[in-house]
């Protein structure tokens, strides 16, 4: 496999898919109003991607995102309710509170800020302590979890006016799906022509000879960490806004669907090769494979092995290309 056909079958495949399910279904799935369903579901997915990207690039993982975008949208929705005037007692029972535009901002920022310090968590233990990225957030996977069950009993917190994300909209592109394009294109602009995009593919391409160039290693690996959680925060308060809840159970299994978007946009899941264009189509392929097979009636427990089989053949073909350059 070359670099030109690796490069153009994520593309090739999201066309197939669609060609596919427009002839399955032409009716009910080539609609204008079924494609902007499409991205607005993937706006949560497509975000926390994004990071994602950076992360497998530096040659490491991040299994915690789900759990992740489920702490923020939870932190970020008990600030607003605290901000907005909510005694502690009152949030716990009926959570009937009026939320203020301020508390709701300062909500949104409490979240993108909780998927910082989660982040700068997980980095952290990565470079401090020597530890392999995969046992690092698959520990902070189930830590993140049950901090959002004994936030609030198991149980939601409610913000019923918090609507920002899922309302409003410009010249009839929902608000999230320009939030998904805008951090796309200025996580393209870090990745591909800034010195913190080089360090990135350097340290997943060789940390030792990163290090010997004089690249601190640690450091950019904490920023990476960093800012990967910064856009779960964010994603995880899109979902909140979404659902007009924080849910402690948010994001279950969601980080099949990042991580595949990742890897099948062709990120080698050994470092130092992606692309945010790739890891856009791959976002893409996954919410409207997704989308098709709801359509078809297949159950969401299938999609999960569709989407497990997906990830296993682009890693075999990445695996296959790099023997054969070898």
């Amino acid at each position: 496999m070359n670099k030109l056909t690796k490069q153009l079958l994520p593309f090739c495949s999201l066309i197939f898919i669609i060609s596919l399910w427009t002839f399955l279904r032409p009716d009910t799935f080539l609609t204008a109003q079924n494609f902007l369903n499409v991205l607005r579901r993937s706006s949560v997915n497509g975000i926390m991607a994004a990071g994602m990207t950076f992360i497998i690039i530096s040659a490491g993982i991040d299994l915690s995102v789900g759990s992740m975008m489920a702490l923020c949208g939870m932190s970020g929705a008990l600030v607003m309710l605290l901000a907005s005037g909510g005694a502690w007692t009152t949030i716990l029972t009926t959570g009937a509170v009026e939320l203020t535009a301020g508390g709701m901002l300062l909500g949104v920022l409490a979240g993108v800020v909780a998927g910082a310090l989660c982040g700068a968590l997980n980095g952290g233990l990565i470079t401090r302590l020597k530890l392999a990225p995969f046992i690092v957030t698959l520990g902070t996977m189930s830590i993140f979890r049950g901090i959002c069950y004994l936030l609030n009993d198991n149980k939601p917190f409610a913000v019923s006016a918090f609507r920002w994300f899922d309302n409003f909209s410009v010249l009839g592109v929902p608000l999230e799906v320009l939030l998904l394009i805008l951090v796309f294109a200025l996580a393209g602009i870090l990745l591909k022509y800034t010195p913190f995009g080089r360090y990135t593919y350097a340290i997943g391409s060789n940390p030792e000879t990163s290090f010997h160039a004089g690249i601190n290693v640690n450091r950019v690996l904490l920023a990476i960490y960093m800012f990967a959680g910064a856009l779960t925060g964010l994603a995880g308060m899109i979902a909140t806004s979404r659902a007009s809840s924080a849910q402690p159970t948010a994001g279950i299994s969601l980080e099949l669907d990042v991580i595949a978007a990742v890897i099948i946009g062709g990120a080698s899941p050994a470092g130092g090769r992606g692309s945010l264009t790739g890891t856009a189509i791959g976002t893409l392929l996954v919410g409207f494979l997704r989308n098709g097979l709801t359509i078809l009636g297949v159950s969401t427990n299938f999609q999960l092995v569709v989407i497990g089989v997906i990830i296993i053949a682009a890693v075999t073909a990445d695996q296959l290309a790099t023997r054969r350059r070898a």
